[in-house]
C-alpha cells in the first residue's frame, strides 16, 4: 500500500471548541487567556502571545468588520517583527497540523484568520 506525503496543514479553531486528534499541535495566538476556560479544557499546547495582535491594535478593532481590511495589514505588519516565531510555525505545520486557536466569536474577522492566510502563503498553500 503506497504512504501519501504529508500535505502541510494549519487550521483555526474557536479555542472553545472540543479539541481533536486531528488538531496536531494546538497553538494559542490570543494575548489574553480565554475567559471561562481551564487550561485542561483547553489542551493548548503553546501559548503565543508574542504572535497575538499588540494591544494597541486590538483595542483599535474591537472586533469591528469594517475596520478588518486596515486591521489585516496592520497586523501583518506587526507579524513581520516576529519572523523567527513565523518560521516555527512553518516548520511544525510542514511536519503535522498546526491549530491556531483563538476567542473571538467572529472566524472571518480575527487574528487567526490573518496569521493562517500569512502561514498558509509561506507553505505554497
Amino acid at each position: 500500500m503506497a504512504t501519501h506525503p504529508y500535505q502541510p496543514s494549519v487550521r483555526a479553531k474557536r479555542v472553545y471548541e472540543t479539541p481533536s486528534p486531528g488538531d496536531g499541535k494546538r497553538v494559542l495566538i490570543d494575548r489574553l487567556w480565554p475567559r471561562g476556560l481551564t487550561r485542561e479544557r483547553a489542551r493548548v499546547d503553546e501559548w503565543r502571545r508574542d504572535l497575538a495582535p499588540s494591544d494597541e491594535l486590538r483595542k483599535w478593532f474591537a472586533h469591528d468588520p469594517r475596520k478588518f481590511p486596515r486591521f489585516r495589514a496592520r497586523y501583518r505588519m506587526e507579524l513581520l517583527r516576529h519572523q523567527e516565531a513565523l518560521a516555527m510555525l512553518i516548520i511544525e505545520a510542514e511536519q503535522r497540523p498546526v491549530t491556531l486557536l483563538y476567542a473571538a466569536r467572529d472566524p472571518e474577522h480575527c487574528n487567526a484568520t490573518v496569521l493562517k492566510e500569512l502561514l498558509e502563503e509561506n507553505l505554497g498553500g
